[in-house]
């Protein structure tokens, strides 16, 4: 009898899962670190993926989930870093908007990050996040759209709040 193989697709697969976990813990060697293990563990326990509960990338996803979990219990505790990437183009103002992003999504509860990534990094539909979370697809789209109106408004108010900083478009001061 021929088993449905859920890493049939890994290429694709391991794209997904790298930016969902690159989203939640930052980009570069602990992420991959993080996807490696995720594909570790989905290796060793493949007989157990069960096509009825989901698609491929939801169960790999909850197996990111409970990496990422894990080291974060073995990692020090960091302040908010910004991975020292290089870029093409205007590196001053795509630094610029890293690190404001960053500072925005630092200021969002671990719920909307959560949702955020697993929207926009691994790239999932609103019903994938809702079986991946056991909710209704339209109350995961409502959640992204009030997630993505909290973060609009820490963007805005800037990587300090509303401390008497200037609109981000006024910071724009070259030194």
């Amino acid at each position: 009898m021929l088993r449905f193989d859920p890493l049939a697709d890994s290429e694709r697969l391991i794209k997904r899962v790298y930016a969902y976990v690159a989203y939640r813990i930052g980009d570069g060697a602990d992420a991959e670190d993080v996807t490696s293990e995720t594909f570790e563990r989905a290796v060793r326990y493949k007989s157990s993926y069960d096509r009825s509960k989901g698609e491929p990338i939801s169960w790999l996803l909850g197996i990111a989930r409970r990496c990422i979990e894990d080291s974060w219990k073995h990692r020090l505790a960091t302040t908010s870093e910004v991975p020292d990437v290089a870029a093409a183009g205007a590196l001053e103002d795509e630094t610029e908007n890293r690190l404001l992003v960053a500072a925005a999504l630092a200021r969002l509860n671990e719920r909307d990050r959560e949702l955020i990534a697993l929207r926009y990094g691994a790239d999932l539909t609103a019903r994938q996040i809702g079986n991946l979370l056991g909710l209704r697809a339209n109350a995961v789209e409502v959640a992204l759209h009030r997630t993505l109106g909290r973060l609009r408004e820490a963007f805005e108010a800037g990587p300090l709040g509303e401390a008497g900083l200037p609109p981000p478009e006024a910071r724009s001061v070259r030194i």
